[in-house]
């Protein structure tokens, strides 16, 4: 691959996106390699948490803008076959998603930070909803995302002007977890993905398909998906090594099974 770099160790599968002259924007042939990526890590038994980050001094400036205006190109089709497949398997995957974001995230790059489970951030790195500069709306799962996480008027200000937000207004706003000093950023959040690669990751797939569905269920609806979810979890080996662990006083050791 050329514009996607993919390191697995320690059942973490580490994804960087790579075109730093670019400040990592996305052209077709970087969204097709990510998207391989994605479903490579979905259905690799021996990979357990993924962290995304960027290489060089920006995340992702979103859409490669040059490649947009090309004759060829029509937007529709680019959010059709770059954006909307990326964030739809980012929330799918049924593993924890770990983003650090080490630089500017604008556009497409920002909404697709915010897509992933835990997000952090350097303190330098800033968001911008950039769409508004050029015309065009939110994509990325922005318009559904940005309300659910900061409200409706917030999301609408953000979008309709363009303001760019420091790593810290992020955090105080929900979009992010945590705001980490950028010499410390890959290590910190690197080793969070670590972390959640040791535990019950089988258990972490249900709770993001129960997040996922709550989006949209009736409280009831809700309850009941929740029930049905706990029973699947009851049933795996994660969940009786737990208990076990919990009675025998001891660390347990889960498989995500």
């Amino acid at each position: 691959m050329e514009f996607i770099k993919l390191t697995i160790e320690f059942a973490v599968a580490k994804i960087t996106l790579n075109r730093p002259e670019m400040l990592n924007s996305f052209n077709r042939q970087m969204a097709v390699e990510l998207q391989n990526t994605l479903d490579y890590c979905a259905e690799n038994n021996m990979v357990r948490s993924i962290f995304i980050i960027g290489e060089g001094r920006g995340f992702c400036a979103g859409q490669d803008l040059q490649e947009a205006i090309a004759p060829s190109s029509e937007i529709g089709e680019i959010v059709r076959n770059t954006y909307n497949p990326i964030v739809r398997k980012i929330r799918t995957i049924e593993k924890p998603i770990i983003c650090a974001v080490n630089g500017v995230a604008a556009g497409a790059g920002a909404n697709i930070a915010f897509c992933c489970d835990i997000t952090f951030a350097a303190e330098s790195a800033n968001f911008i909803q950039s769409f508004s500069n050029i015309g065009l709306i939110p994509d990325s799962g922005g318009t559904y995302t940005l309300s659910r996480l900061v409200g409706m008027k917030r999301a609408t200000a953000l979008t309709m002007l363009g303001t760019k937000l420091t790593a810290k207004e992020a955090e105080s706003y929900g979009l992010i977890w945590k705001v980490l000093p950028d010499d410390q950023l890959e290590s910190d959040a690197y080793a969070i993905a670590l972390k959640l690669a040791s535990m019950p990751t089988k258990g972490f797939g249900l709770t993001k398909r129960a997040f996922n569905n709550g989006l949209f269920n009736d409280f009831d609806d809700q309850l009941d998906l929740e029930e049905k979810l706990q029973s699947e979890a009851g049933k795996t080996a994660d969940y009786i090594e737990g208990v076990n662990a919990f009675l025998e006083k001891r660390k347990a050791s889960f498989k995500g099974e």
